[in-house]
């Protein structure tokens, strides 16, 4: 089995721990540990593999590591981040509660040059325009502007509903009015319209003249 070296970087160190312990006998096996994305930068000798476990700067971790293959672990999923990753060069995006079976194949992939993130979703973010007809968010009342905005974070129907003071019902009830309004089929899509239309992480665009009404 030829071996890759390979570079850890996580904040948590009861997972960090376990993952270790989990690549242990794979081709995978952790040959340096870092808690934060400063101490690997600053401890960079050898390229491979980098899986990196919290946010932070990837073009730096790239330009520390050229020659390594990258691939995040999140713990949530976040369009924004998975877009940013992407621009970053990061060869991978998977979720921590990926099964290890998955997580290896996956790291094994990487390896022979593939890309590897949420099925079909990277191909979405790549050609946003032909996944959905660009639309103006009038039409789209303010609660609904709220609830998109917040679907771009990856928050859940009750993260959402704590965050708008509402119950989880009304959440599901706007987000079915939602769908309907932009024409998509589920969440995932909405968040991509949601970007594809200037929606961030810090709020909603302001309309502008000569848009078609929703």
């Amino acid at each position: 089995m030829t071996s890759t070296r390979t570079i850890l970087i996580e904040t948590n160190r009861l997972f960090r721990q376990g993952l270790k312990h989990l690549l242990a006998d794979t081709r995978f096996a952790v040959e340096a540990e870092f808690s934060t994305m400063e101490q690997a930068v600053d401890g960079a000798v050898t390229s491979g593999l980098v899986i990196v476990g919290e946010a932070g700067d990837i073009e730096q971790l790239r330009s520390a590591y050229p020659e390594a293959r990258i691939v995040m672990l999140a713990s949530d999923f976040a369009v924004d981040a998975l877009r940013d990753a992407m621009n970053a060069g990061a060869s991978g995006y998977l979720m921590k509660n990926v099964s290890p079976e998955a997580l290896i194949q996956s790291l094994e992939l990487v390896m022979m040059g593939e890309k590897v993130f949420p099925t079909n979703l990277a191909s979405m973010l790549l050609d946003m325009s032909a996944l959905v007809p660009q639309q103006s968010i009038r039409g789209l009342s303010p609660r609904e502007q709220e609830i998109l905005q917040a679907l771009v974070t990856g928050a859940s129907n009750k993260l959402i509903a704590i965050k708008l003071g509402i119950t989880e019902a009304t959440v599901k009830v706007h987000l079915k009015t939602l769908l309907r309004k932009i024409d998509v089929n589920n969440r995932t899509q909405a968040a991509i319209w949601a970007m594809n239309n200037g929606f961030t992480a810090q709020g909603a665009p302001v309309p502008t003249r000569g848009l078609n009404a929703a």
